[in-house]
């Protein structure tokens, strides 16, 4: 069966972050459970945020299901995901901290999926008076810093329990700003629904790591 590139580094991405969780189980059986959980909100969450932010202009289009089919979004998978694990916390009564190191296998799995996005040619820039912006381009830089920054924290043991709620809330302005220079629909007052979706999410992480500075806190496996 023939795969597109596209469609081979977003499989590769899903089993780089299974990887670092089967470590994990080693010491906690039911992570697994809780990346199944995140997995699956993600990709409920990505094709619900391309539906609402775009998918919905298509509804005239002579070939809308196929369209509406293959649509996702990145912006969405991540407070999808994230509302998948704390769902699944609930079910298992789960009062430890994982966030930190679902922060550190996010940027990598993004990245293979950007590059798969150079090679399907979505995702593009506008035009500018120099040509087309590089968006998946400075993405993937913006994705790498990103995980640089993550790692120091880490091994400096700053801001422990936040780490994921940085990451959102870094992302989620990320996007905010550059979706600016993405040639994406924007229906919304000259706002496309990635943004809004990009600015829902930062405000969000930034309450939730605000009420989670006031709480104690059961750290997870690391």
């Amino acid at each position: 069966m023939h795969l597109p590139l596209y469609q081979i580094f977003a499989i590769l991405g899903i089993l780089v972050g299974i990887a670092f969780w089967w470590r994990a189980a080693r010491t906690d059986s039911q992570v697994l459970f809780l990346y199944g959980a995140g997995l699956i909100g993600g990709l409920l969450g990505a094709k619900l945020a391309y539906l609402l932010a775009e998918g919905w202009l298509y509804i005239d289009h002579p070939q809308r299901m196929e369209i509406w089919l293959t649509g996702k979004s990145v912006m969405g998978a991540l407070p999808g995901g994230w509302i998948g694990v704390e769902i699944a916390k609930k079910i298992l009564h789960y009062n430890r901290i994982t966030g930190d190191r679902f922060a550190i296998t996010l940027p990598l799995p993004l990245m293979l999926g950007r590059i798969g996005c150079l090679q399907a040619g979505c995702c593009l820039g506008v035009i500018t008076p120099q040509g087309r912006w590089p968006a998946v381009e400075v993405e993937m830089a913006f994705l790498a810093l990103l995980l640089l920054l993550l790692l120091i924290l880490r091994a400096k043991n700053a801001w422990p329990t936040q780490h994921f709620h940085l990451f959102l809330i870094t992302y989620g302005l990320f996007r905010f700003s550059h979706e600016f220079l993405r040639a994406t629909p924007k229906p919304f007052f000259g706002l496309s629904g990635y943004q809004l979706i990009a600015l829902a999410t930062a405000i969000a992480a930034a309450l939730a790591f605000r009420h989670r500075s006031k709480k104690t806190f059961f750290p997870g496996p690391q």
